[in-house]
């Protein structure tokens, strides 16, 4: 009696044991998981370092044109319409909004995102392009309007981090909206920002404002006709 009372108490601790054991690796498990930060994923995942070594050289990242602009009350009300144009092929639109802003002086807000070159496997800076937000003199900057959602993937890179899991992505993405604040957050890992939102012209109906990348990266409006 005494012996199966002791192998019956011997089973429950074993039980107990492998449950613990399992336990404890499934919350290790879990914290590698949900407490991964940008740093480990720029580390370990070879799909995010290729896709960001593939990055190409960007010759046109969108355009404006003025739809309307009339005069009321003293004030210039400009009717605008923005596109983004996707990355393999300038004339595809992946992105169309439009806009009614008090002035004719408009600002385009751009968050330029550069990755070092000893952060991709080929030796060479890459940069991304990231469309904030459009506003007047007449404004504030972040009383702006936005042109892509702050935090999530943009249109012109959908297909970019296409390896990744769905967390992963989203991981990465969240974080480098982030350097829309904090241009610096993620320069030990060879990443940096800087801001477009020098690019302003005084528009007027009759033009096309094409948004092009210098050879420095920079960007610039090229003024032409609208045929």
């Amino acid at each position: 009696m005494v012996k199966k009372i002791f192998k019956k108490i011997l089973s429950t601790l074993i039980v107990i044991v492998v449950l613990l054991s399992i336990g404890g690796g499934g919350l290790i498990i879990w914290k590698y998981h949900f407490n991964r930060t940008i740093g480990q994923l720029l580390e370990e995942n070879k799909e995010l370092k290729e896709a960001i070594t593939n990055l190409k050289m960007e010759r046109q990242i969108g355009y404006a044109k003025v739809i309307s602009q009339v005069e009321a009350g003293g004030k210039i009300i400009t009717k605008l319409k923005f596109v983004e144009t996707d990355r393999k092929d300038m004339l595809k639109r992946v992105l169309e909004k439009d806009y009614e802003i008090e002035g004719n002086v408009i600002h385009f807000d751009a968050l330029i995102v550069k990755f070092d070159e000893q952060l991709v496997m080929d030796g060479k800076e890459k940069a991304l392009y990231l469309w904030r937000r459009v506003y007047s003199d007449k404004m504030r900057p972040d009383d702006g309007f936005p042109i892509e959602t702050v935090g999530e993937e943009p249109k012109r890179y959908d297909d970019m981090c296409s390896k990744l899991n769905l967390r992963d992505k989203k991981l990465f993405w969240k974080e480098i909206w982030k350097l829309a604040d904090d241009k610096e957050r993620l320069a030990e890992y060879g990443i940096s920002a800087i801001y477009g939102n020098a690019v302003y012209r005084k528009v007027q109906p009759g033009l096309v404002y094409v948004f092009k990348v210098s050879n420095t990266g920079s960007l610039y409006p090229e003024v032409i006709p609208d045929l």
